[in-house]
C-alpha cells in the first residue's frame, strides 16, 4: 500500500486539496466499497441458494429478482452519474447507504415472492449509488478526472478485499444461524459502516474546480456538448461493447460460481476456498499495476489483461478435477478482474473525454448493468434447459472473446483519435 499511497501523494500535490481531505475520502470510499460489494453483490449467490432449500423457490424465480433490480440500476446509472459530476455524491451514496440497511432488513423477514422481488428490485437499484461507478465519480470531481488514477486504483484496493471478507461471512453466519439472520447483520453493515463514511467524508465544497478549465478548441464547451461529442466517436460504442460483455461475463460467473463449482464435485469448503482466493488475487493484480505500471496507459494494460479471459474460461469449460487447478484459475481471473477494474474506470479520461466523466461512464454502463442484469437469469435458464452448467461456462468464455476484439478495436482507434 506504501507505494500506492505515494501515488496519490503525487496526485494530491497538483491538486488545490490537502492531503487529509482525499486521503480520509478514499479510505472512507474503500471501506464503503467493501462493504457494499459484499452485502449487495456477492452475498446475493449464497443467501439465495438458502432461501431456495427452505422456501422451495426455483432457481430461475429467485435469480429473476436479480435482473429485475439490475435492471432498474441500469437506468439509473446515467442519472446518478450526472448528479454526482453536479456535487450530490454524498446525498446519493450516504442516502443509498441508509436505504439499502432498511431493504436487506425487510428482505430477511420476507416469505412471499412478490415481496422479494420487490426488495431485490430495489436494493438493485440502490447498487448504482453504491458501488464503483459513483465512487470513482466523486474522486474525479474532488482531484480532477485527469488526475483520478492514483485515487481510483486505491478505491480499487479495498474494493478487491469484498468476496475474500464477505463470502466466508455469509457462509459462517449461514452455517450458524441462517440466511434470515445474515441479512440482519448486513442491513447493519450498510445502516452503520457505509452510511457513516459516506456522509462523514463525501464533501462537495473541497471538490476541484477541474470543470474550470476550457478546451483548447471550443472554450465555451459544456458537459453536455461533451457527452454529445463522444456520441459521435467510434471508441465509445466500441468500449460500450466490450464492458458490456465484460459485464455478462462477470455477472454470469459472479452470480453461479458457487453452485457451478459445486457441480464439478468439489466439497463446500473446497468451492468456498477457491472463491475467498479471487479477493486477494484482485488486490495483487492491482498493487503490481500500481508499482510496476504506474507509466504504462491503460490502454496498452487493457489490451494485455482482456486477452486473459477468455483463457480461465475456457480451463473451467474443460472441467479440471483438480482442486488447485480451478484454484489457480479463480486466482488468475481474480488478478485480472482486479486490473481491469482500474482499467474501466480510466477509459473515460485516457480514450474518450476529461470533462463529464460522471455523465459518459454513466451512459458506458448503461448496458453494461443491462447485461448484469440480464446474466443471472439467462444462466438460471439455461442451467435450467440442460440441469449442466457446461453451456454456461462456454457461453462466458464466447463473451470474454467478443470483450477481447472490442477492446483491441476501441485501442486502436483511441491511439488515431485520443481524448481531448
Amino acid at each position: 500500500m506504501s507505494n500506492i499511497q505515494i501515488g496519490i501523494q503525487g496526485e494530491l500535490s497538483r491538486s488545490p486539496e490537502t492531503a487529509d481531505g482525499p486521503r480520509g475520502l478514499i479510505i472512507a470510499l474503500g471501506i464503503g466499497q467493501i462493504c457494499a460489494w459484499g452485502s449487495l453483490y456477492y452475498s446475493f449467490p449464497l443467501i439465495a441458494e438458502a432461501m431456495m432449500a427452505e422456501l422451495g423457490w426455483s432457481k430461475t424465480d429467485v435469480y429473476g429478482a436479480a435482473t429485475v433490480g439490475l435492471v432498474l440500476a441500469g437506468f439509473l446509472a446515467y442519472p446518478v452519474g450526472v448528479a454526482v459530476d453536479k456535487g450530490y455524491g454524498r446525498v446519493l451514496m450516504g442516502g443509498a447507504s441508509l436505504m439499502a440497511g432498511v431493504l436487506l432488513a425487510f428482505w430477511s423477514q420476507v416469505d412471499s415472492l412478490l415481496g422479494f422481488y420487490l426488495l431485490i428490485a430495489g436494493i438493485g437499484g440502490l447498487q448504482a449509488a453504491a458501488l464503483y461507478e459513483p465512487a470513482f465519480a466523486v474522486i474525479a470531481r474532488r482531484v480532477g478526472a485527469g488526475r483520478a488514477r492514483s485515487g481510483i486504483t486505491a478505491i480499487t484496493l479495498w474494493g478487491g478485499f469484498a468476496s475474500t471478507v464477505f463470502i466466508p461471512l455469509v457462509q459462517f453466519l449461514l452455517d450458524h444461524w441462517g440466511w434470515r439472520e445474515a441479512l440482519v447483520v448486513l442491513a447493519l453493515i450498510n445502516g452503520l459502516v457505509c452510511a457513516v463514511a459516506h456522509f462523514g467524508f463525501i464533501r462537495s465544497e473541497k471538490d476541484a474546480v477541474h470543470f474550470s478549465h476550457p478546451h483548447p478548441e471550443n472554450p465555451l464547451a459544456t458537459d453536455k456538448q461533451e457527452v454529445r461529442a463522444a456520441f459521435h466517436k467510434p471508441v465509445f460504442w466500441l468500449l460500450m461493447l466490450a464492458l458490456t460483455a465484460y459485464a455478462g461475463a462477470f455477472t454470469a460467473f459472479t452470480f453461479h460460481m458457487y453452485p457451478l463449482l459445486l457441480e464439478g464435485g468439489l466439497s463446500t469448503s473446497s468451492v468456498v476456498w477457491a472463491i475467498a482466493t479471487i479477493g486477494p488475487a484482485q488486490v495483487a493484480g492491482r498493487i503490481l499495476i500500481s508499482v510496476f505500471g504506474s507509466g504504462t496507459s491503460m490502454r496498452r494494460i487493457g489490451t494485455f489483461v482482456v486477452a486473459i479471459f477468455p483463457l480461465v474460461f475456457v480451463v473451467l469449460a474443460l472441467q479440471p478435477s483438480s482442486m488447485w487447478v480451478i484454484t489457480a484459475a479463480c486466482v488468475v481471473y481474480g488478478a485480472s478482474n482486479g486490473i481491469f477494474t482500474i482499467v474501466r474506470g480510466l477509459l473515460v479520461p485516457e480514450m474518450l473525454s476529461r470533462r463529464a466523466y460522471g455523465a459518459i461512464n454513466g451512459l458506458l454502463s448503461f448496458p453494461s448493468t443491462l447485461a448484469r442484469a440480464f446474466a443471472p437469469v439467462a444462466v438460471a435458464w439455461l442451467w435450467s434447459t440442460t440441469r449442466s452448467y457446461d453451456v454456461v461456462v462456454w457461453s462466458i468464455a464466447a463473451c470474454a472473446v467478443v470483450l477481447a476484439l472490442s477492446f483491441w478495436l476501441a485501442a486502436w482507434a483511441s491511439r488515431l483519435r485520443p481524448a481531448r
